[in-house]
C-alpha cells in the first residue's frame, strides 16, 4: 500500500465498500457525538468523512487534532446508514472507519478559519494566503482560473495561432502608465523596464513573417490598484496577426471569445460567436456615458437637449442657450414609487461631486416635480412622449458640457439599473466598441496626447493626420466589452515609418525622438512590414467575470495589498548597502514635511 494514499479524498464511492484504503489531507472539522468522533478530510479534490469509536484503535491521535493539521488514516471503506447519505457531497455515501492514523504535520492555532467562507480582514488573509487557499470559494477560482487559460490556448491553436514568448527585460515604452524599471548592473546608470505590454515585440513577430502570435502574457504596470486591476502586474491573452482588417481580427476572436464564456458561463447566456453588437464609440458614449458598457442593462440615454431651448425650466434654458447639453436617463417603473427614490438619486449625484439630477416622475400618468411644472404641460408631454416613458415611468436629466454630461449620465444609468433591478444577473453580453479617437486633449499637460495606443493606423492614414483635425481622426481601435468591463483592447497597426513619425510628431515627439525610443520598430517599418492587427484580451477580468468574483485578488493566487505590498514575502523590501553599489544605486530619501 501507498505510503500516504491508495485514493483521493474525492474517489470513494459505495462501490468501495469493504475495501481497506489509505488518505491523506487537512482536517477541515471535528466533531465529537460522545462515543463517535468524526472527521471531515480534505485535499485538493475534495472531502471524505472519517470515524472513529471512542475505544477504537486510533481515538487518541484523530480526539487530538487541530483542524487544518495534516494526517494519513487507513481504514475501511463502509457504507453510510440512508439518514446520514449527505447527497451534496461526492463521496457522501460512504465513510471510513479509522484502523490506522498517522499526523504528518501539526497545525497550530489559526489566524483565520479556513472552513465556512466568513469575510476576514484583508491584511490577515494576504499575510496567510496559505491558509485562505484552502478555502473552498478561493480554491474553486484558482483551479478554474487554470482551466479557463487552458482552454484559451486551446482554441487559439485550433485558429491557427502558435504561442511565442517575448522578454521580459525590455525598454520603457509609452503604454499609457509607469514602468517598473529594472537597474543593470553592467551598464551603469542605465535601465531595463519590465514590459507593460508585448506590443512592439508582437509587431516585430508579424514584421518578421510568423503570420500569428499568441501569449498568456505577462505584463506589468506601476499604477495604483483598483478592484478591476491589481497593482503591479497582471496577465493577457495577446495576440498579432498579419495581412488582416479590423474586421478579420473580430470575426477570428468572435468564436474564441464566446467559446471561452460559453465553455465557463454554467449555463449562464453568452452573446453567441458572429453576433456581438459594433458600437461606434460615440454611440457609445452618447446611450450609455461610457466606453464600456454593460448591455443587460435595458436602459438607453438620449440627447434632450433640444427640448430645453427657451424651456420655462430657466436652468436648464440657460445651461443650454451657454452650449451644455441635456441628457435623460430613463427609470422605467419609478414613477410607481415615492419620491424619495428621486430625491436618494439627486442626493447620490452630488456625493459624486456633481450639482445634481433633475428629474421628472410620472404617477398615473401625470407628471411631477419642479422640472414638469416650469417646462410646461404642452412641451413636458413632447418630452414624455420623445422619450418613449409610461404611465408611472420616471426620468432624470443630466446638464453640463458635453463630457461631463455624458459621464454623470452613465453613472446614473449604473445606478437606477442597480437600484431598480433592471440588470439579468444571468447574461454575458459581449460587443465591440469601434471607431475611438487616435488623439484626445491632456488636460493636465495642455497638449495632444494619444487617446489609446500610439501604435495604430489612424482612419484616413497620413492623409488625415497632414489635414485633418487631430481630435477629429478616428483611429483602428477596439475593444471588446463585458458586463460593464473592458476585456480586451486592440487595433489594426500603423505599418508605415513616416506615418509612424507624423503621428508622434502631433503629440511633440521629433523623428529623431521616435528613432531613440522606437527604434526596433522605426528600422524594423523600413524593411518591409506587412499590414496587421490584433488585440489583447485580460485574462484576469475574464476570470473574475466568469467565477462571479467582485475583486480581482478573489482570483489570483498571491496579490498585492491596496498599498502595492505583498503581504506574504514581505516585498518590496530594502536592498542591502552590497546590492546597491552593484547596481550604482544611492536611495535618496524624500523630503520630511
Amino acid at each position: 500500500m501507498h505510503a500516504y494514499r491508495t485514493h483521493n479524498c474525492a474517489q470513494l464511492r459505495p462501490s468501495h465498500v469493504g475495501e481497506t484504503v489509505r488518505v491523506s489531507g487537512w482536517v477541515h472539522r471535528k466533531r465529537d457525538h460522545g462515543d463517535l468522533v468524526f472527521i471531515d478530510l480534505r485535499d485538493h479534490y475534495g472531502m471524505v468523512q472519517i470515524v472513529t469509536e471512542v475505544d477504537g484503535p486510533v481515538f487518541k491521535v484523530i480526539e487530538s487534532l487541530r483542524a487544518e493539521s495534516v494526517v494519513t488514516v487507513t481504514g475501511k471503506v463502509v457504507a453510510r446508514a440512508a439518514e446520514a447519505v449527505n447527497p451534496n457531497l461526492e463521496t457522501g455515501g460512504i465513510e471510513i472507519r479509522a484502523e490506522d492514523a498517522a499526523v504528518l504535520s501539526a497545525a497550530a492555532d489559526l489566524p483565520l478559519p479556513v472552513a465556512g467562507e466568513q469575510e476576514y480582514p484583508e491584511d490577515i488573509r494576504l499575510r496567510y494566503r496559505f491558509l485562505d487557499l484552502r478555502r473552498e470559494t478561493l480554491h474553486a477560482n484558482i483551479v478554474k482560473r487554470t482551466k479557463i487559460i487552458s482552454d484559451m490556448r486551446r482554441r487559439m491553436e485550433g485558429v491557427g495561432f502558435t504561442e511565442y514568448s517575448t522578454p521580459i527585460l525590455t525598454a520603457s515604452s509609452p503604454e499609457g502608465a509607469r514602468d517598473f524599471l529594472v537597474p543593470s548592473r553592467i551598464h551603469e546608470g542605465k535601465f531595463y523596464a519590465l514590459p507593460q505590454a508585448p506590443q512592439q515585440y508582437k509587431q516585430l513577430l508579424m514584421v518578421a513573417g510568423f503570420d500569428r502570435y499568441f501569449q498568456i502574457a505577462p505584463c506589468f504596470r506601476d499604477e495604483d490598484p483598483r478592484a478591476d486591476r491589481l497593482p503591479g502586474e497582471f496577465y493577457q491573452l495577446d495576440l498579432e496577426m498579419s495581412f488582416v482588417t479590423q474586421e478579420d481580427v473580430w470575426e477570428t476572436m468572435e468564436p474564441v471569445m464566446a467559446g471561452v464564456f460559453e465553455a465557463f458561463a454554467e449555463g449562464k447566456y453568452v452573446t453567441p460567436s458572429g453576433s456581438f453588437p459594433r458600437i461606434p464609440y460615440d454611440e457609445a458614449i452618447l446611450k450609455y456615458g461610457s466606453d464600456k458598457p454593460d448591455l443587460r442593462n435595458p436602459i438607453i440615454i438620449q440627447d434632450v437637449t433640444a427640448h430645453f431651448e427657451g424651456s420655462g425650466f430657466g436652468i436648464f434654458a440657460s445651461l443650454v442657450e451657454s452650449g451644455s447639453v441635456i441628457r435623460a436617463i430613463p427609470a422605467p417603473g419609478a414613477g410607481a414609487g415615492s419620491r424619495k427614490f428621486f430625491d436618494d438619486m439627486n442626493n447620490w449625484a452630488r456625493s459624486e461631486g456633481y450639482s445634481g439630477l433633475g428629474y421628472i416622475n410620472i404617477k398615473d400618468g401625470v407628471p411631477g416635480g419642479p422640472i414638469a411644472k416650469n417646462h410646461g404641460e404642452e412641451r413636458t408631454a413632447k418630452l414624455i412622449e420623445a422619450l418613449g416613458l409610461g404611465a408611472n415611468d420616471g426620468v432624470f436629466f443630466a446638464a453640463g458640457k458635453a463630457d461631463q454630461a455624458a459621464k454623470l449620465a452613465g453613472l446614473a444609468r449604473i445606478r437606477v439599473g442597480e437600484q431598480l433591478d433592471l440588470i439579468d444577473k444571468d447574461r454575458f453580453e459581449l460587443a465591440w466598441i469601434v471607431d475611438f479617437p487616435f488623439y484626445e486633449y491632456d488636460e493636465d499637460e495642455k497638449k495632444l496626447d494619444f487617446a489609446h495606443n500610439p501604435f495604430s493606423m489612424p482612419q484616413g492614414g497620413l492623409e488625415a493626420l497632414n489635414g485633418q483635425e487631430p481630435l477629429t481622426i478616428k483611429a483602428y481601435q477596439y475593444d471588446l466589452v463585458c458586463n460593464g468591463y473592458e476585456i480586451a483592447s486592440g487595433s489594426i497597426r500603423n505599418q508605415h515609418p513616416e506615418l509612424m513619425v507624423k503621428a508622434f510628431e502631433l503629440v511633440g515627439l521629433s523623428q529623431k525622438d521616435v528613432e531613440e525610443r522606437f527604434g526596433g520598430l522605426y528600422r524594423a517599418f523600413q524593411y518591409g512590414a506587412p499590414p496587421h492587427g490584433g488585440m489583447a484580451a485580460g485574462v484576469d477580468r475574464i476570470v473574475m467575470l466568469l467565477c462571479g468574483a467582485q475583486n480581482l485578488r478573489e482570483i489570483t493566487l498571491f496579490p498585492m495589498n491596496q498599498r502595492a505590498e505583498d503581504l506574504l514575502m514581505g516585498a518590496p523590501n530594502e536592498a542591502s548597502l552590497k546590492q546597491l553599489r552593484e547596481l550604482h544605486i544611492r536611495v535618496v530619501e524624500s523630503p520630511k514635511g
